[in-house]
This record gives C-alpha cells, sequence and structure tokens, in this order.
C-alpha cells in the first residue's frame, strides 16, 4: 500500500466503487470441466460419487466447505505420503482428498462445489503470485481454491478482488488462513463481504494465528459494526502492518473506534480509510489517537469531509507524533483556517516527509502559510507538499525559492501563477540534455553521474536525494528544470530515480592515446 493518486477529480460525487461479476455456479457439466479433472480424479472420486452428489446438492455448501477444509488440512498432512487407498465408499466425501495435493486437489474441490477450474490457478501453484481479480469465482469458486491453498507452501500475495465471494467466501478464506503458513499478501476487495464477512476476517486477525502483513479491503460494504469487529481485533493483532479499507461505509462512530484502535495498535505501518464518512468527530478520535502511537507511518484520510475542525486535531497530534512520514488529506473541505490549524503541528514536526492537501478550497494565503512553517521549523524533514489545485502569484514563487535554497530536498506541487496564465511560457533545454552536455566539458559519464549520487548502490535514488543533489551541483539547472527531470525519472510515481537501464547503455571504456597507437601497430 504506499502513496496513491487520486482516482477521481474533485467535482466528482462520493460513490461506493463496487464493481460487478458475473457468477458461475452451475458449470460442471461443461466439457472443458470434465476435461479438466477427469483425468487426475476419477480414480479418487470412484466409489464415492453416491455421497457426493447426494450432499453436493443438499443446500449444504458450508458444511461441505468445512469438510473438505478439515480433509485437506488434516489428511493431506497425515496421508500425503503414505499413498493410502482410503475406502472412499465407506467414508465419505470427508476422506475424498485424502492423499492428493497441488491441481489435483484443486480439480477434485471443483468437482464437489461444480464450479469450473480455473486454469491460470492451476498454472501458478508452484508460484508466489497469482492474480485471479474479476474472474467471477463466486463463493463456491473461491471455496475451491482454498482448499487447495491450505496446505500452498508458494503461494505468498493472492490477487481475488471483484469475484463476489460475499461473507460466505470469506469465511472459507478465513478458514484456509487459520491453516496456511505461507500467504503473506491478500486482496478481497469490491466482494461484497459485508458485516458477516468483516466478522469473519476479524476473528482470523484477533487470533494471530495468519501470517499476514498486508490485508486490503476496499469496497466491501463495511459500517460501523464492521468497524467494531475490525478495530477490536486489531488491537490485539501484533502481525498485521497494511491495511486498506477504503471505499467503505464508516461514519464518525466508525472513525471514533478506528481511533481507539490506533491508540492501543503497535504494528500496523500502512492504513488506507479514504473514501469513508469519518468527518470532524471520526478524525478527532484519529487524531488522538496518532498522538500517542509509534508505528503508523503512512495515514490516507482523503475524501473524508474532516474539515477545519479535523486539521485541527491532526495538527495537533503532529505536534507530538513523531513517527507519520506520509499524510493525505486530499478533499476535505479544508481551507485556509484548516491549513493554519494544520501548521501548529508542522512548525514542530520532525519526521513528516509527505503532505498531500490537493483539491482543498486553499488559496495562496493557506499556500503561504504551509510553506513558512516548514521554513520556521529548523527540524522539518519535509520533502512534498501537494496543493497542485491551488493558484499561487509571484510572492509566493519567491518564498519557494528562498526556502529550497536550504532545503533543496523540498517539492511543493502547486497550480497556476496568478498573472503568468495567458504568458507565454518561458523556453529552457531539456534538463536532461544540459546534464548531458555538462558531463560531456567535463569528461564524464552519464553512468557515472547517477552512481556517484547513489550511496548504497541500489540503482535506485530516492526522489529527494536525487533533487538536493541537483540544486547543489554546478549543473546549470533551476528549481522548475529539476521537477521536470524528476518527472519524467520517476514518470510512475514511485518516489525513487531508477536508472538501472543506463547500465546496459554504458559505453566501454574507450582507451587511452598511448594505447590506441599500441593497438594499430599490432599485427
Amino acid at each position: 500500500m504506499g502513496s496513491q493518486s487520486n482516482r477521481v477529480s474533485s467535482t466528482e460525487c462520493h460513490p461506493l466503487e463496487l464493481e460487478g461479476a458475473d457468477q458461475n455456479e452451475d458449470m460442471s457439466n461443461t466439457s472443458e470441466s470434465v476435461s479438466l479433472a477427469d483425468t487426475s480424479a476419477e480414480k479418487v472420486m470412484q466409489g464415492a460419487d453416491a455421497d457426493l452428489e447426494e450432499k453436493a446438492t443438499q443446500g449444504a455448501d458450508t458444511d461441505l466447505g468445512e469438510q473438505a477444509m478439515q480433509a485437506a488440512d488434516t489428511d493431506l498432512g497425515e496421508k500425503a505420503t503414505q499413498g493410502a487407498d482410503t475406502d472412499l465408499e465407506d467414508e465419505g466425501p470427508v476422506k475424498a482428498f485424502a492423499g492428493i495435493m497441488g491441481a489435483e486437489l484443486y480439480l477434485e474441490a471443483c468437482k464437489l462445489m461444480k464450479v469450473v477450474p480455473v486454469s491460470i490457478f492451476i498454472r501458478n501453484l508452484a508460484k508466489p503470485y497469482i492474480n485471479l481479480n474479476h474472474y467471477g469465482l463466486g463463493p463456491k469458486g473461491v471455496k475451491a481454491i482454498a482448499i487447495a491453498l491450505v496446505s500452498n507452501a508458494a503461494v505468498t500475495h493472492l490477487e481475488l478482488e471483484d469475484n463476489i465471494i460475499l461473507a460466505e467466501g470469506a469465511i472459507c478464506i478465513a478458514k484456509m488462513l487459520q491453516r496456511n503458513s505461507t500467504l503473506q499478501e491478500l486482496n478481497i476487495s469490491n466482494n461484497h463481504l459485508d458485516t458477516a464477512g468483516a466478522e469473519a476476517i476479524a476473528g482470523l486477525l484477533l487470533d494471530n494465528v495468519s501470517y499476514l502483513h498486508a490485508l486490503q479491503l476496499s469496497g466491501n460494504n463495511f459500517g460501523d459494526k464492521a468497524a467494531s469487529y475490525l478495530a477490536e481485533a486489531l488491537t490485539g493483532n501484533f502481525k498485521l502492518k497494511e491495511l486498506d479499507l477504503s471505499h467503505n461505509e464508516f461514519t464518525e462512530k466508525g472513525g471514533q473506534l478506528l481511533g481507539q484502535m490506533i491508540d492501543i495498535n503497535t504494528t500496523l505501518e500502512i492504513l488506507d480509510l479514504s473514501w469513508n464518512y469519518l468527518r470532524r468527530k471520526g478524525t478527532v478520535a484519529l487524531g488522538r489517537g496518532l498522538r500517542v502511537n509509534g508505528a503508523l507511518k503512512i495515514l490516507n484520510l482523503s475524501w473524508n469531509g474532516i474539515g477545519n475542525v479535523g486539521a485541527l486535531a491532526l495538527g495537533e497530534a503532529l505536534s507530538v507524533n513523531n513517527v507519520l512520514v506520509h499524510l493525505d488529506i486530499s478533499n476535505n473541505q479544508i481551507d485556509n483556517e484548516g491549513a493554519k490549524n494544520l501548521c501548529r503541528g508542522l512548525e514542530v514536526n520532525g519526521k513528516l516527509k509527505i503532505l498531500k492537501m490537493a483539491n482543498n478550497p486553499l488559496t495562496v494565503e493557506g499556500a503561504t502559510a504551509l510553506l513558512t512553517s516548514v521554513r520556521k521549523n529548523p527540524n522539518s524533514m519535509m520533502e512534498e507538499i501537494n496543493i497542485s489545485n491551488v493558484l499561487v502569484n509571484e510572492t509566493f514563487i519567491k518564498l519557494l525559492d528562498l526556502v529550497c535554497q536550504t532545503r533543496p530536498e523540498l517539492d511543493v506541487i502547486y497550480g497556476e501563477v496568478e498573472g503568468c496564465v495567458a504568458k507565454i511560457p518561458k523556453q529552457h533545454p531539456s534538463p536532461m540534455k544540459v546534464i548531458q552536455n555538462y558531463l560531456k566539458e567535463h569528461n564524464l559519464q552519464l553512468w557515472d553521474f547517477f552512481s556517484n549520487i547513489d550511496k548504497d548502490g541500489s540503482m535506485k535514488i530516492p526522489v529527494a536525494v536525487f533533487r538536493r543533489a541537483m540544486m547543489q551541483s554546478s549543473i546549470p539547472l533551476d528549481r522548475v528544470q529539476i521537477g521536470e527531470l524528476v518527472r519524467k525519472l520517476d514518470w510512475n510515481q514511485t518516489g525513487f530515480v531508477d536508472y538501472r537501464h543506463l547500465k546496459e547503455q554504458e559505453p566501454t571504456q574507450k582507451p587511452v592515446e598511448g594505447e590506441v597507437e599500441e593497438e594499430k601497430d599490432k599485427p
């Protein structure tokens, strides 16, 4: 989860982005299912067909899924290496999965659930990453997948967004995660999990039995009741580090519950609560939690209507918080007064690096207050302030240039400059061309230029470090040109300038003049 750009413009409303997908529930009689499953499953299912057919049609899908999970958990672990010839006719469907694993297990589970197997899942069962977003799996389809993953030791990242798995599917996923010891990242966003699904996931988190450290639950119709389940679970959870709860329906009450959780939780580092209805009271509670929280590094509260009261609460939190490095409060009805409230914290905070405040009703007055607070704070670590919709003036630009002389790593993203909108933009040469000319004049290589800035040799330079190095170099580039250069080199906004591609372009070292003459003399 890291920083992300706004997903809609400031003029749009606040819908819940719930995508649908057609559910494939009764396709077991298709030729594809038969061809995939018959070869690997024929022997195992012989003698148990009567029991399986009878129970698969009794409306007892939950029991079947639970039985299958139990079989996959206990029988597979004990009998996978025994070559067991189990008497399936006597023991029924619970023993039908004994002795099989991987793709064969998945195919048998699909047969039991009466769903068509997903070929991409079969092909990637031995790989760490599987993406099944938008496949229309439904509850039964995800049950089959969960059965196959109980004992899987390869998959660490699973994407299941937009599959209409419902609460039933979430319950099955939770049961699987109680036994799986490999899966670390899971995305089950936009799946209509509702309160019952939240309760199942919360139970898993509270037990601290899974190995998950990143969980995406965006757009699942979670309300305040779901917030109560999740808040209680996260209060006692010490494993989860990243959580996405955006695009849900938490109100001020939900925000108060989550604020109490932040007060206690000691492991969560990234939390996305954007596109909810936390408003003022919810944000005040979150602010109280932030005052004592010692773990959270990235917090997204955009599109929550927090207003000036919420900005004040966050400003007070920033005055004492020494952990948070990234705060997004874009699209939150914060005006100049709210910006000044926030400045109370910015004037003393020595940790925050990125502040996103785009699409708030700020003017140049609020923008100037934000910039001045950074200038006044000798301990400020600020690297980026995004107020991209604000129309600034020449006075603001002069102040920014002055601040950047002592804080070359700072990047302030603003709108147009008042009085300069109608003017023809100042023409200047390409920043990269300027660098190349400079290097040519000094007999330097482009690769050497970047590697000298890269202190740890990772070939990925943090944007702030690169910006500071450029501002402090003797290369004739101004602040605007350096900003343009950074946007080109970090076009996908990762926060890093990646120059690994230049290694392939690095020219072979040229021989010195004496060596050239020697080469010519050789026969």
